[in-house]
């Protein structure tokens, strides 16, 4: 499995990190220490491409309104339809945040 060849203490490490993370506003001052705007801008638009590949945009529209490219819309929806489901999990987790 492609998830095995991440695996490590140092990532361990990072993921334990940031599930320590208490509010929105530690995650950006921790985000902002930790990678560049654009690599965390990039995060954020991938994480928008699922979720306007899940909502049935077309590709043209979601490259008008996020600025992927379209072989970034590609890599997602192949996550999507083939990866971990962590798109999915995720957007559910969000949606129910935001209905409660």
């Amino acid at each position: 499995m492609q998830i095995d060849k991440l695996r490590g203490k140092t990532l361990d490490q990072l993921f334990e990190a940031i599930l320590t993370l208490e509010d929105v506003e530690e995650c950006y001052r921790f985000f902002d220490d930790l990678a560049t705007m654009n690599e965390v801008q990039s995060l954020a638009q991938r994480l928008e491409v699922a979720r306007m590949l899940r909502e049935g945009y077309t590709y043209h529209k979601i490259e008008t309104e996020t600025g992927a490219s379209t072989a970034t819309i590609s890599r997602v929806k192949r996550c999507l339809n083939y990866g971990n489901d962590t798109y999915q999990i995720t957007l559910d987790r969000l949606q129910e945040n935001k209905t409660k």
